[in-house]
Parts: C-alpha cells; structure tokens; sequence
C-alpha cells in the first residue's frame, strides 16, 4: 500500500530539520486519528511510536481480546484539534508535547468542559511519530483554567506530561495472553500517584478517578504493587484518595475481587513511596468462575 501524500510530505519535511514545528506534529496526530477511524491497521503501525505499539497489542492481550482485531474497539474517539487553543510546543532532542486547552470532545456525549490535553510524540528513523495523549481534568482547579482559558501557561512548567524528557521509553517486552482480567483503580484529587504492578504494568494517575488494565493480568501467588505519589500544584494536601486492584470474571454477574487497597482517608498525609503485595490462589479463582 502506498503512503498518503501528506505522511509523504511529513516524512521528507523531518528529515531536513533539528526542530520540529507544531503543524508537522498536528498532521501527524491528524493521520494517526485518522487511521483509527478509518480502521487502517497498517497506517496505525506506521504512524505509531513503536513502543506504544507493543503497549496496546498487551493491554488487548491483557484484556483477553484478539489482536489486531480489537484494535478498532474504541471506548471514545480520539479527540479533534479544532476548536482548541493551542498552548505551546515543547521539544528536547528525539522528544515532543503538545499542549492545548479548551472543551476536548471525546465523542461520548454530553457537554465538554474547558480541560487540559498533551500530545507526545518521538522521532524515529521514519520520522516523528505519534506516542500518546494526556487528558488532565481541570474540574478541582478552577484557577488553573481561568488561567490557561487566558493564555497563561505557567502551569504547564509543573505538569510532567507537558514536559519533553528527550527520552524515548523502552520497547517493552510483549506479553502472552493472560489467565486472569487486572484492573487497577486510582482516586487521587490533588495528587500525581505512578504505579507499577509485577514490574510489567505501569501507570500514572494525575488528579483523577480512573481505571485502567493491569498489564499481564494476575498472576498465580504472590503479586507485587509499588507506587510513589506527589502533590499537584493547587493541591490542599487534605484530599483523601485510594489504590485498589481488582480481580474480574468473564461470567456475567459475578462480582469482581478487591485483591489490593491502599487507602488515605481526608486530612491524612499519604506515603510518598510504597511496595506491597497481594496473594492471589486457587480459592480466588474458583470465585471468578
């Protein structure tokens, strides 16, 4: 299959320049969206950071879904620039962010509210590719908005996934189809929580109320969860949040296990760091049946 003319274009535009210009990065985001649409698999393979590429083939294995053929299941679509307020473009060697604010449209319905979105993209033999988004709600800072609605982009010098690292991360190793559905539940107002379970799964939270896959499922015994959080800027210090890992069954109607908690009641200071684990047997996995 041949190349669309305008990922044609963005290919040789790359390779001519050190620094890459926001509508270089925004037609890659554009084809990238594009392909999911269309459901064009070997457009998505190209287009995407290869990295992130084994990510999602093991959150679809993770989930017990075949690969590539759930790769078109999408919860929401991915979110068009338009109408947004671009913000800034921030690079660092091999390494991309765009930053927008505005009312960020997942296709779900409803009325969006006036939030925070960043775009990462690395740059590989092949040219700029796209990584990922971050969507972070500004719904408990009120006064963050106002002042990103203005223009003001102080904020962002705080917010990591604003930031370039100018590090590409790592290809993951690729996982086999797991026995046991993972999921791990973060509630965390005010606060940054990145977590890694088995040392396989890793997540990231940022003032949010999420859950999100375990990479690799459960595994059979002992399994390891370590964690680290921080406040956010316009944070109390106060807000209480939680880390909960659940075990799900396939069968309909049967309720998932809370195999894992960690809970920070209000006015209570949370660890900044943590491992802990959780036992999975025989007798939890009968339950899931």
């Amino acid at each position: 299959m041949k190349l669309p003319i305008l990922l044609l274009l963005f290919l040789s535009s790359v390779s001519f320049s050190q620094n890459v210009s926001p509508e270089i990065l925004e037609n890659t985001y554009e084809a990238w969206r594009s392909s999911l649409i269309q459901k064009d698999v070997a457009n998505w393979q190209r287009i995407t950071a290869d990295h992130r590429r084994v990510e999602v083939k093991n959150r679809i294995l993770s989930e017990k879904k075949a690969f590539p053929a759930s790769l078109f299941e999408l919860p929401a679509l991915p979110p068009s620039l338009k109408g947004l307020k671009f913000l800034e473009l921030n690079q660092k060697g091999a390494t991309a962010k765009l930053a927008y604010f505005g009312k960020i449209d997942f296709g779900v319905g409803g009325s969006p509210t006036e939030n925070l979105l960043v775009l990462s993209f690395v740059k590989a033999a092949r040219g700029w590719l796209y990584d990922q988004a971050d969507f972070v709600n500004l719904n408990a800072l009120p006064d963050v908005r106002k002042e990103l609605k203005e223009g003001k982009i102080t904020y962002l010098k705080g917010v990591p996934e604003a930031q370039a690292s100018g590090a590409i991360p790592p290809m993951p190793v690729e996982i086999k189809p797991v026995s046991t559905l993972a999921k791990i539940y973060v509630f965390c107002p005010g606060r940054e929580v990145k977590l890694t379970v088995n040392k396989v799964s890793r997540h990231r939270f940022a003032n949010d109320q999420q859950a999100e896959v375990v990479i690799g499922g459960a595994r059979e015994g002992i399994n390891e969860v370590q964690y680290s959080i921080r406040s956010l800027e316009g944070s109390t210090g106060k807000e209480p949040m939680v880390i909960r890992v659940y075990l799900l069954s396939e069968v309909q109607g049967v309720k998932p296990i809370k195999a894992f908690e960690y809970l920070v009641e209000e006015n209570h200071k949370p660890k900044s760091f943590g491992t802990e684990n959780f036992f999975f047997d025989a007798q939890m996995a009968a339950q899931l049946k």
